[in-house]
């Protein structure tokens, strides 16, 4: 591509990936962030800031960039304690991330590619009826309203500056190095504990940490990205059941679900205090990512079953 690109949460889940792919394809990159990266490359410059807010002098970097992909946000909080949660959301996910839209128009930057989340979307869809880009956003909390309002803005700019936005929602993303419930998922699995889980038939989209790179350095390829927002997914949806057998494979571990009603399950989660771990057991929460195969020619580079192997391998 030859470009200069700016990348922000370069020591994050998935800066690191895109900024180990962007190195690996020669790219002249500047990674912006709190930490120091673990490991160098000749074209890869790093900038430590101290704060992500709408305070932070981003121009020293931008200099010579065509490119800026924020990464770098406030991430959604399981158990949230602050007394307004939006407003804390709203300092990081929107004001920083449009002061820092407003100075890369200032810079000349070209292109803006934001990651952002399909909570925008909303929690939760009718099995076989999937959230697309065109659906009314509907957010249910602090996390994806502040996605949602920065969206917004960055597309407003993007149409009144030139400067070229490009959005992109995925949902849960997991591949070597993920945390949180994921990998406590695979741990449960891999020490062969029986979970109630065998006769949950929802179906969820995930994505695989590489195929959400792959789609974002598609974006940066590809003319028509611009002013677009794109749902991204592995392609292959699957029940709670589904994903647990597939983990249970992949482990080369037998998978020991035992059979229990969903809404017993969710009856049961609700009076132990732990409807929201329920939902996203037993709900459905499907994207169709129809409109990037379409518009950037974009496939998911790997089967869902390549990704929670290479996710696997790197557990044991």
């Amino acid at each position: 591509m030859g470009k200069h690109i700016v990348l922000t949460g370069a020591t994050g889940f998935v800066g690191n990936a895109v900024a180990h792919a962007l190195i690996q394809q020669g790219e002249t990159l500047t990674c912006i962030s709190r930490r120091s990266l673990t490991w160098d490359a000749p074209q890869l410059r790093q900038v430590l800031i101290s704060d992500l807010g709408p305070e932070t002098d981003w121009s020293p970097s931008l200099q010579d960039a065509d490119v800026v992909i924020h990464c770098a946000a406030r991430v959604h909080v399981m158990h949230e304690s602050a007394k307004d949660p939006l407003e804390i959301f709203r300092r990081v996910n929107v004001d920083a991330t449009m002061h820092l839209a407003r100075q890369a128009v200032s810079a000349g930057v070209r292109q803006f590619v934001y990651l952002s989340s399909v909570k925008v979307n909303g929690e939760a869809t009718e099995p076989g009826h999937p959230f697309t880009e065109n659906d009314a956003a509907k957010p249910q909390d602090a996390y994806g309203i502040s996605k949602l309002e920065a969206e917004l803005a960055l597309l407003a700019l993007g149409e009144s500056s030139g400067m070229h936005v490009t959005i992109i929602r995925p949902p849960l993303v997991y591949g070597p190095g993920v945390k949180a419930n994921f990998l406590s998922m695979l741990h449960w699995v891999k020490k062969g504990i029986p979970l109630p889980l065998g006769s949950i038939h929802n179906q969820r989209s995930f994505v695989f940490l590489d195929n959400l790179v792959s789609l974002i350095l598609c974006s940066l390829r590809h003319p028509a990205a611009a002013q677009q927002v794109f749902l991204v997914s592995d392609g292959h949806d699957l029940s709670t059941s589904e994903l647990l057998r597939l983990c249970a494979q992949a482990l080369d571990v037998p998978a020991r679900l035992l059979p229990f009603p969903a809404p017993l399950l969710q009856w049961l989660a609700r009076l132990a205090g732990k409807q929201s771990a329920a939902d996203r057991l037993c709900q459905s929460l499907q994207v169709d990512i129809s409109k990037a195969k379409k518009i950037l020619g974009w496939t998911p580079p790997f089967s869902v079953e390549q990704g929670l192997r290479q996710t696997a391998q790197s557990l044991l």
